[in-house]
């Protein structure tokens, strides 16, 4: 029997090719006569680009940038493809694994050292950037980022902001005449893992401020901030930043690449997969092995795991879903792209415990369905 082990990261604990090493030895200390391959997944999400880099053999470049309250910090990219692509990780950069939990205030972070590093790209010579957004500690609707690259950002009385919401509640006007030219000539692909849009209920500010730790009104002050620079936008570049699919990303940062720079949005794990030729890899497995940290209906958003799964159906190849967390109430949604979902834990434990001892959840778990396919099989 050959198992294709496909995890995405599991949050604040271990990263994809580390779930993907745990599940594959768990497997090999079964009594199942199995290979394994591992195939460690991104959707866009925090560790996506490593994936890239590893993926294609390229190499890492540190240069320093600003991090969310404005402090340099070493950060990477990568470039593949003979120095013609560069692999950007936005939470290198303005991820909110860069704060303290009391630093944690969207009101006050900016994205500007994801900008410093698509300098660095471009100070390279690429003519493709690929960036994945996961991981962000900002709702700055990409000002932060276009303020590295050369757009200004005023107040009515023409005066320069700085590029954080609290300060861009004077916003006025945005001055694009010397935005990085070189834009112009590179493609950009955004890699997202979520479809919301910029504004409304469900976007930027409603749905992802209260996780960087937006407080109610907090949420109302960056919806307003977000629809001043869309409404700008909308007028100067005719590419409107409220409405487009994906856009909600990052704070904003999806959005802000679109109609300021012409990036591309895409669904980031079909693209990730797709790239890297998963399908080859999909067709000589008997089994699928997928999973994330949490495993649930928003999953179904556009994650990783569901794009594996997705696939996997089309050949008819069953799939298990593990995770940290799964539904206790069954999902019809779920089990239309899931033959098994199971949840990783063998006790009792708080959530740091539970990171604490994700590894070893993995590897039993591992052995346990290995041990079961070896007694339905009678291998």
């Amino acid at each position: 029997m050959h198992i294709l082990v496909a995890p995405n990261a599991f949050k604040n604990s271990l990263t994809a090719p580390e779930v993907a090493d745990a599940v594959s030895q768990g497997l090999h200390n079964s009594r199942l006569s199995c290979t394994t391959e591992c195939f460690p997944v991104g959707d866009g999400g925090d560790g996506t680009a490593a994936l890239i880099i590893n993926k294609f053999n390229g190499i890492t470049i540190e240069v320093q940038v600003r991090d969310p309250l404005n402090r340099m910090v070493n950060a990477t990219f990568g470039l593949i493809y003979n120095g013609a692509t560069a692999v950007i990780e936005m939470a290198d950069a303005s991820g909110i694994k860069l704060l303290s939990a009391d630093e944690i205030n969207p009101l006050k972070t900016s994205s500007v050292g994801t900008g410093e590093l698509i300098l660095a790209a471009l100070d390279k010579g690429v003519s493709k950037i690929i960036i994945g957004l996961g991981g962000s500690a900002t709702v700055d609707g990409g000002a932060g980022m276009l303020s590295a690259l050369g757009v200004k950002f005023l107040d009515v009385e023409g005066q320069l902001l700085y590029p954080s919401p609290e300060h861009l509640l004077k916003l006025d006007k945005i001055d694009t005449s010397e935005l990085d030219p070189r834009l112009a000539r590179c493609s950009i692909i955004v890699l997202c893992d979520v479809d919301n849009q910029l504004l409304g209920s469900q976007g930027s500010a409603a749905v992802f401020g209260p996780q960087k730790g937006a407080k109610d009104l907090d949420v109302a002050l960056l919806e307003g901030i977000l629809t001043k620079i869309s409404g700008i936008a909308a007028e100067q570049n005719g590419k409107p930043m409220g409405s487009v699919k994906h856009g909600g990303a990052a704070g904003g940062v999806a959005a802000a690449l679109y109609s300021f720079c012409n990036a591309e949005l895409v669904a980031g794990a079909e693209y990730f997969l797709k790239m890297t030729n998963f399908m080859e890899s999909l067709a000589k497995c008997d089994l699928v092995i997928t999973g994330e940290g949490s495993l649930d209906e928003q999953t179904l958003n556009g994650k990783a795991p569901f794009a594996v799964a997705l696939l996997a159906k089309q050949l008819h190849i069953p799939v298990i879903g593990i995770a940290g967390r799964v539904p206790l109430i069954k999902s019809e949604q779920l089990d239309k792209h899931f033959d098994v979902l199971m949840p990783i834990g063998h006790e009792p434990a708080n959530l740091q415990d539970a990171f604490k001892d994700t590894e070893a959840n993995l590897i039993r778990t591992g052995t346990l369905i290995g041990n079961l396919y070896s007694l339905s099989s009678g291998k």
